[in-house]
């Protein structure tokens, strides 16, 4: 009875987390599921929670980011064994899919606010320390750290948004 309040009361908030950072329904369904089964399992500790709004929030933005992390691993993995698969048959098809995924990534920076561009290019494209893109850029290392989290956030959800268009592509390259 409790259970079924709390989930009533929190679902469509864990759900409108979810949908809003991975902008799938499917996802977030999951997500909501997910998030209500690990706090069923640690039912026994939410006494100890001082503000429950917090905690779910954090428990559902960090399982998001888990469950996208593991979605791109997933599709990191398909897409090199179909790499490796396509080298042998079409490496024209590899090589503009690789095309078409760095364009992608690139519209994603292009859209950048520029404090958060320069910190990306910085640290990602260069391969500079936290304290040496600090330097440059006159701005603190925690300043740096804060900025190339929201910079990774929207490149992540960008990509995530035009994701289909690329599986489309894919698979189109992949039939011909």
């Amino acid at each position: 009875m409790a259970f079924t309040r709390l989930f009533d009361n929190y679902r469509d908030r864990i759900y409108s987390i979810a949908f809003r950072i991975t902008h799938s329904t499917t996802i977030a369904e999951e997500i909501v599921q997910d998030v209500f089964l690990k706090i069923w399992l640690r039912r026994d500790r939410l006494i100890e929670i001082q503000n429950f709004n917090a905690y779910l929030s954090v428990v559902t933005r960090n399982h998001v980011y888990k469950a996208l992390k593991q979605i791109a691993k997933n599709y990191e993995l398909t897409a090199l064994a179909d790499k490796d698969q396509l080298a042998g048959d079409n490496d024209s098809a590899g090589l503009v899919m690789e095309k078409e995924y760095n364009s992608l990534l690139q519209k994603a920076v292009d859209r950048l606010p520029n404090q958060q561009k320069q910190v990306y290019q910085y640290i990602k494209e260069k391969g500079l320390k936290r304290e040496e893109a600090a330097g440059l850029l006159h701005l603190s290392p925690e300043t740096v750290k804060y900025h190339l989290a929201e910079a990774m956030k929207n490149i992540r959800t960008f990509c995530m948004s035009h994701l289909d268009v690329f599986i489309g592509l894919t698979a189109c390259l992949l039939l011909f």
